[in-house]
């Protein structure tokens, strides 16, 4: 099973919902964090880029992330990231899939991969 995390935007590469990271940055980037937040979200980033590879070569900005249910703790500060988002009034949405794509890249922790066409997945 894999999952992803996304809020109720559309990313303009990948045509898909955004994910909570772009949806933090831009919220970051626009001044719409408080200082506690921005220090927490900082962190939070920081342990991403220390537990998490960055895929090498992925060039297809159609290409989506998602967790393998294995990835416990980076599942755990997602659902964190979420609430933070919450807050701000962006809802949040859990989607899940047994088949998220033509898989580009894959790791202990994640997958990234190109949605099958008219593929559709189950929020949970």
């Amino acid at each position: 099973m894999y999952l992803r995390f996304a809020v109720h935007a559309r990313h303009e590469d990948s045509k898909r919902e955004k994910g909570l990271f772009s949806a933090l940055y831009e919220l970051r980037y626009e001044g719409h964090l408080t200082d506690y937040e921005l220090i927490w979200f900082n962190e939070q980033a920081r342990w991403f880029n220390a537990h998490l590879k960055a895929p090498k070569a992925l060039n297809d900005p159609a290409a989506i992330m998602w967790f393998k249910s294995t990835a416990t703790e980076h599942i755990a500060r997602m659902r964190a990231l979420a609430e933070l988002l919450d807050h701000k009034d962006m809802t949040v949405a859990t989607f899940e899939s047994e088949k998220p794509g033509y898989v580009l890249h894959e790791d202990e922790h994640q997958v990234a991969a190109i949605p099958f066409a008219r593929e559709t997945f189950r929020s949970g």
